[in-house]
This record gives C-alpha cells, structure tokens and sequence, in this order.
C-alpha cells in the first residue's frame, strides 16, 4: 500500500492514474464508497465519503476528481435492480463512468430490447471504467417515445465498456490525469433490465433520498477544498515566508462546515423529513460563495510565488492547473458582472 506521498510523487506529471494506484483503489474498494454494503460496497455515510474524498483531492487533484465522479456513478447501484446490481458489484473493481449529457438515442426493439447510438462527452476516468452510464432518448421506429405530459422519454442505461468507444479527446490545462474522454456507441443492444431512473431507488437508505443537488454541490465542494489545501503546501515549500494561515483556517473552517451539513442532511432523512428547497438554497449559495472566494485567493497567493510557480514541471503548477480546470465545471457557475 502506497502512503499519501508516495501517492503524489507517482501522481506528478501523470497523463493516467498509474495500474498500481489504480489496484489499491480497488483493493479498499475506494470507487464503491456510496455502494450499499449488501452489494459489497463501503455503504458510507455521507460525512464520512466526504472527508475520503477530500482527503484524497489533497493528495492530487486529478486523482481526487477521479474518485469522486466514479465513486458517484457507483452511486446508480442504488437505481438498478437488485439482482442485477449484486451481480455487477461484487467484482471489487466494477467502477462505472459515464456523461450526464442527452448524448443519443436507444430505439426500441420488438423484443423489448433497446438499440442504443450516439456520442457523449466528459466521461472522467475512461480508461479504467468497467462500464459506461449514459442518457438517451426513447424512440420506436425513429420517432421520439413520449410521456403523459408530451415530452421525451429519457431513459439511463448501463453498458460494458467493450461496447463502447473510447476517444481521447482531453486537452485543458489541468486534471490530465483524470481520464475524462468522450465515448461513441453504435447499435449496441441493451436489455431493460440494464436500464434506470437516476430518482428511483430499490435500496430504501436513507442516503437515497439526498436531493442530487446538494450530493453534487458538497462532492465538488470538498475537491475544490481539497485541491485548494494542496495548493497551499506547496505555495508555502515555494515562499516559506507567506503567512498563509488565515487561507488555511479558511478551508479547514469550510470542511468543518460542509461535516455540519452532511449530518443535518442526515439526520432529516433518518427522520424521514424532506429537504426544503430553502435548505439546498443555502447549501448551493455557501458552496457557491466559497468557491468563489477561494479562486480569488488562490490567484492572489499565486502571483506572490514567483517565476518558479510557473514552471510547467512544478507541483504547484499542477495543482494551480488542476484547482483552475476542474472549478470550470457548471455546477457553481455565476453570472459575470461588472
């Protein structure tokens, strides 16, 4: 088993999380944190999948990324069958991954079959996926399936990921190591019973219940704090000079935070009260704000570090690219005012 810097050193400069992580990854079952436990997985409560997951941003950006959004689509486990779900969970190394884009269609077939094409994009950790999850829309006979209301079906489904292809097609900046590739399938036959709704649960935990926006503001939330702590390390062996306690208090008061949340989430739910729309309100707006606040001090520290910083084989480079990419991501997204 690798220690933390261990971890890191193998992590500088990587394109791919290296076979060796990955097979520690799976060895403690890091992908299945959200897995319920009847399947084989971790079944962790919320506070604590969130504190692995910052934990392991801090070792590296790319590789926190990774964990996180694997570890979510694992999180399907909960949508699928029972049957089906024990049967696909209890290899240790099945990671699913995949697009939350309407990147296809999955025609109907008269066996009650569905035949799926298309292209999606941003599937993180591609080469090491098992399976791939995607959106489609419903047709029979090339025409769009409706619902009671006259719109669309759209439908979530499972597929190996032999059944798919991978593209390469990754070029920012930072999360290089992420894996994250667009994927095509064409006229691949899935059966019904690899499908699922992302709000229907056969599980019954209280976890399943933890309205989608908050899971995806405090994951995304606890990478960026993650990678912002790495960051600060790293300023500090650059300028050992820079005071950078009242960052670091800032990140370690926001974790602190995000925990209190988690538990009253839970705490809800274990309760079985529903949570409010004001109460995912206020969890987007700090996460929002946080974010925010911790890009601008980011920069501030940034330029303070010297021409060393932007060496493109520094650590603090990396996380600095890493931080800047991955906040590119639209969930905390504010409209620009002057």
């Amino acid at each position: 088993m690798f220690t933390p810097k261990e971890i890191r050193e193998k992590m500088h400069g990587a394109s791919e999380v290296p076979q060796s992580i990955i097979d520690q990854i799976h060895y403690e079952r890091l992908l299945q944190i959200w897995v319920p436990k009847r399947y084989g997985g971790l079944g962790l409560r919320l506070n604590e999948g969130l504190q692995l997951l910052f934990d392991w941003s801090k070792i590296d950006g790319s590789l926190g990324w990774m964990l996180t959004l694997c570890s979510g689509a694992n999180f399907f486990s909960r949508n699928l069958k029972p049957n089906i779900a024990k049967e696909l969970f209890s290899n240790p190394k099945t990671c699913f991954g995949g697009s939350g884009m309407i990147g296809g269609t999955a025609e109907k077939q008269n066996d009650g079959t569905f035949l799926i094409n298309g292209l999606w994009h941003f599937a993180t950790g591609a080469p090491h996926l098992s399976h791939f999850t995607l959106n489609a829309k419903l047709t029979e006979n090339g025409n769009p399936l409706l619902d009671e209301s006259g719109l669309e079906i759209i439908r979530s489904f499972v597929i190996s990921k032999n059944q798919a292809e991978i593209i390469p097609n990754w070029k920012s900046m930072g999360m290089k190591a992420t894996g994250t590739y667009s994927f095509k399938v064409d006229n691949v036959k899935v059966s019904e019973d690899y499908s699922f709704i992302y709000d229907e649960f056969f599980t019954g935990d209280a976890i399943d219940k933890i309205p989608f926006r908050i899971f995806a503001d405090l994951t995304l939330l606890v990478n960026y704090l993650g990678m912002a702590s790495h960051f600060s390390e790293e300023a500090s062996e650059i300028r050992n000079h820079l005071d950078l306690n009242f960052f670091d208090k800032k990140i370690e008061d926001a974790m602190v935070k995000v925990i209190e949340f988690a538990n009253e989430i839970e705490c809800l739910l274990n309760e079985s009260q529903c949570i409010n729309q004001e109460k995912q309100s206020e969890i987007h707006d700090y996460s929002s704000g946080l974010v925010e606040s911790l890009s601008h001090q980011i920069l501030q520290i940034y330029i303070q570090l010297g021409i060393k910083a932007s060496h493109t084989d520094s650590t603090v480079y990396q996380v600095f690219c890493d931080y800047f990419t991955a906040t590119q991501h639209s969930n905390f997204k504010r409209e620009f005012k002057n």
